[in-house]
């Protein structure tokens, strides 16, 4: 295998973004439309009266209370700037850079970033690499997806010339099946997480870490339905499925929880683990954290600390232990640290 070149800032980062043993093992609590209905709903359920101020709090308190237990956090400057400044001093700090969602009423689902926002900045502000989020679906029309791929190049040169590390999550849909929940999408689900994953492993957009979902719906997996729900796929599929997507892949990729129950996404992982898949950490968000949203609506700040540092703390080690038996290293798909050739920018040569 080929020597793989990697600049110092970006090598020296994705360091601080592992654990020893270099595997990413983040949470992500970056959630900004979402977890403003999250705390709505919950503060109305408790007869509370909602501000963005409990949005702050709680950020601030997830930060504080389990990044001593994780490699990162991925959070948002907008909702999540007390969080920045409580998470433990230990743990990488992975900021979004794009807008959050997109306009339904244009066809495509295109991304965008922060306006107000550019790598420079984020790394002026303390990050170790920066997020960036987009929808896509591999069979989309041509003028669609090139605006994409274009979109991901632009990114991909700003962080060569930031030389910080970029995290590209996929999110995968098709507007003829706008159930993303249903059979039918996860059916389809497989090949548009596969055929995603393999386009943007391409050097030409110079990811650093893909951020992927769990390639199927774990709801229809022999042997994990629910009374009544037929499954999609055998379990010898699922596995194939995971085996696949070490072929397709040539740099680092982590799972997202995508939203998933703690438990659920403890079994994907441990799945995905002893099927071969080699994937190289986490990025766990709701799986992790959301249990404690009614708790703090409820009863507030004390509750909410008490939960994390109990129930939060479990759902992380639990998460963590899991990574422990089956992560590879980051730099495992590039052969392994000795096969890794650190160059200061200043000095780069073609």
């Amino acid at each position: 295998m080929a020597k793989k070149r990697i600049s110092r800032g970006k090598f020296d980062k994705l360091q601080k973004l592992s654990n020893d043993q270099g595997v990413i093992a983040a949470l992500a609590i970056d959630q900004r439309g979402s977890m403003k209905r999250i705390m709505q709903a919950a503060a109305k359920k408790y007869g509370k009266e909602y501000s963005l101020d409990m949005v702050y709090e709680y950020k601030e308190l997830v930060a504080q209370e389990l990044t001593e237990y994780t490699s990162a956090i991925l959070i948002d400057e907008e909702l999540g700037f007390k969080g920045m400044k409580s998470k433990s001093k230990d743990s990488g700090l992975i900021l979004s850079y794009e807008k959050t969602g997109y306009d339904a009423d244009t066809v495509g689902r295109f991304p965008e970033l922060l306006p107000d926002e550019s790598l420079d900045r984020i790394l002026e502000k303390g990050g170790d690499a920066a997020k960036v989020l987009i929808y896509y679906n591999p069979n989309d029309k041509d003028e669609i997806n090139k605006v994409k791929h274009a979109f991901l190049e632009r990114l991909g040169n700003e962080a060569l010339a930031a030389d910080i590390p970029v995290f590209v999550e996929i999110v995968t849909y098709d507007d003829n099946v706008p159930d993303g929940k249903s059979p039918e999408f996860a059916k389809e689900k497989p090949q548009l997480v596969l055929d995603s994953m393999k386009e943007f492993s391409k050097d030409k957009y110079h990811i650093d870490v893909l951020k992927a979902e769990i390639p199927v719906n774990w709801n229809y997996v022999a042997g994990y339905t629910k009374d009544g729900v037929d499954a999609v796929y055998s379990q010898d599929e699922v596995k194939q499925i995971f085996k696949d997507m070490n072929e397709l892949v040539d740099r680092p990729f982590i799972y997202l929880s995508a939203g998933v129950p703690a438990e659920t996404f403890r079994e994907e992982l441990t799945f995905a683990g002893e099927s071969g898949n080699a994937y190289s950490g986490i990025l766990g968000g709701r799986a992790t954290w959301l249990d404690g949203v009614e708790v703090y609506a409820k009863d507030g700040r004390e509750a909410l600390i008490q939960w994390l540092d109990t129930q939060g703390k479990e759902n992380v080690e639990e998460l963590n232990d899991i990574l422990a038996k089956y992560a590879k290293p980051w730099y495992a798909i590039y052969g392994g640290l000795d096969n890794i050739e650190v160059f200061d920018k200043d000095v780069m040569t073609d």
